[in-house]
């Protein structure tokens, strides 16, 4: 009896067992060229000899010399003294939900047909069905968190639990983030606060400042309406403070969202949303220009912004429904206007982080569309080669799995975000820290290791942040303590309860 013989490796196979040897050679290009040159020069000064060196060079003009020594040093000098500074994470603490907020399913969907007897709420059955479905698609797991307003019929929407809600979250944070650095408020030189959707009088920037008796110089600056990106947009601006204030000043960022007054009581699907995916969450970042106890080095921030295009203004837009019931309605065709932000996202980011090997491919697919035929298939670079880790916003199961896909990763990639999507919920703006904070909780991060954020908001915008690692947590004393063990977790297409 004839076994049958293997069938020969096909040509994609042979390409990606040769893509490692082309990524050494073109991204050790000029190490390559230089090795060689320095050799042949090094043969030649032994041939030469030592006198004829001194002769040749004794024998140069002293103009000459002058220059070859004084303009290199002028323009190390200039170099050094006009580059931006570099912006350091001296640390970040993220707020931890309390068991008291914890909303199952069941005690969610419980909630949510009790407010359909309440007089002017305008919930039905069809609606509370509609979120059930969501709910089981969601991603979400059982450990999420509502503010305590919410837990009430019907729900507090008022101006004072609102306060209740963001003081709680942000103070916490802020607490913790000054005991595990040491800082005194007395010493934070510039303060960014983003809350899209809960803008009092006074701000949250001056909140604080009461709370922490900061200083009266203190620059200060609360930003709203700019969505779940809102965060990276403050870490951008701070470290724009940072380059022109004295150096070693401290920038103290705050992203949260209050979720108290945005509970949506009407039948509009797509505005229903937000009440299944949006939870409690918050964090506090420490930026500095000192290097001194940095935990991570800001590498880039990179913004992009499709706003002047109709359908990408009003994807994610605050309005009234028929009935009056004001809510976040989020278009059908949000994650295709995330891919469109994305794809612009990394073609400007793209040259800024991948190696010569990526930028080279990316370069000969873009010439082969243009000059020989457009049906070519563009390549998408590796971001793998940039980055050891990824945290991507954890919007929802949804986006998760579009970036998955449009980037080519793992499910270990993804891991961080499917994970706090499942123990915290849509957190907004804060998002990215929970994902971090897990990253360094399961012992992940190493020093060197080079980390993507990705964060998409209203507007539309998407937003980068690239870090660098030079000293992992060493502890895993934070949001993920006291469940970090059970995760991993397998989550369902569909989760039965």
């Amino acid at each position: 009896m004839s076994s049958s013989s293997p069938s020969p490796p096909s040509p994609l196979a042979h390409l990606n067992r040769l893509k490692p040897m082309y990524q050494y050679v073109v991204n050790n290009f000029l190490a390559m060229v230089a090795a060689p040159l320095a050799v042949a020069a090094l043969v030649h000064a032994a041939r030469v000899g030592p006198e004829e060196i001194v002769a040749r060079m004794q024998a140069l003009r002293p103009v000459h010399v002058f220059l070859a020594a004084f303009v290199p040093a002028a323009a190390a000098t200039l170099y050094i003294m006009l580059r931006p500074r570099h912006v350091y994470l001296v640390d970040y603490a993220c707020f931890r939900t309390k068991p008291n907020c914890r909303v199952p399913f069941a005690t969610f969907l419980e909630h949510a047909k009790l407010v359909t007897f309440v007089e002017g709420q305008s919930i039905d059955e069809r609606s509370v069905r509609f979120m059930t479905r969501l709910l089981e698609r969601s991603g979400l797991g059982e450990e999420t968190c509502l503010p305590p307003a919410h837990h009430f019929i019907p729900p507090y929407r008022n101006l004072e639990a609102s306060r209740v809600e963001a003081e709680s979250v942000i103070f916490s944070a802020i607490d913790d983030l000054l005991a595990k650095t040491g800082i005194s408020p007395s010493a934070i030189d510039m303060l960014i606060v983003n809350c899209s959707l809960f803008a009092p009088i006074p701000s949250f920037s001056d909140m604080i400042i009461h709370r922490y008796k900061m200083r009266s110089d203190i620059r200060n600056v609360h930003l709203s309406g700019m969505g779940c990106s809102a965060g990276l947009i403050s870490v951008g601006l701070a470290r724009n403070f940072l380059q022109v204030a004295p150096r070693g000043a401290h920038a103290l960022v705050v992203s949260t969202e209050t979720i108290t007054p945005n509970y949506y009581v009407g039948k509009e699907r797509a505005m229903l949303l937000p009440n299944c995916l949006f939870r409690m969450g918050g964090a506090a970042v420490l930026l500095s220009t000192s290097r001194a106890k940095a935990r991570f080095r800001l590498s880039r921030v990179v913004r992009t912004l499709t706003g002047a295009q109709d359908n990408a203004y009003r994807c994610v837009f605050q309005e009234e429904d028929g009935e009056g019931h004001r809510g976040i309605n989020l278009n059908k065709d949000l994650m295709t206007i995330a891919g469109d932000a994305l794809k612009a996202n990394i073609t400007a980011i793209g040259p800024l982080v991948l190696p010569a090997s990526e930028q080279l491919l990316f370069a000969l697919s873009f010439i082969a569309r243009r000059v020989l035929n457009r049906k070519v298939k563009p390549y998408l670079p590796d971001f793998r080669t940039a980055f050891e880790h990824f945290c991507i916003h954890a919007g929802g199961r949804a986006v998760i799995d579009e970036l998955q896909r449009s980037l080519g990763l793992s499910d270990e990639h993804v891991e961080a975000s499917r994970m706090a999507l499942h123990r915290f919920g849509n957190t907004s703006s804060s998002s990215v820290w929970y994902e971090l904070a897990y990253i360094e909780a399961k012992g992940r991060m190493r020093r060197g290791d080079r980390v993507w954020m990705i964060g998409f908001g209203s507007g539309f915008k998407c937003n980068s942040a690239a870090w660098e690692c030079i000293s992992p947590a060493r502890n895993v004393d934070g949001p993920w303590a006291d469940s970090i063990c059970r995760y991993p977790v397998d989550i369902p297409e569909v989760l039965k309860h």
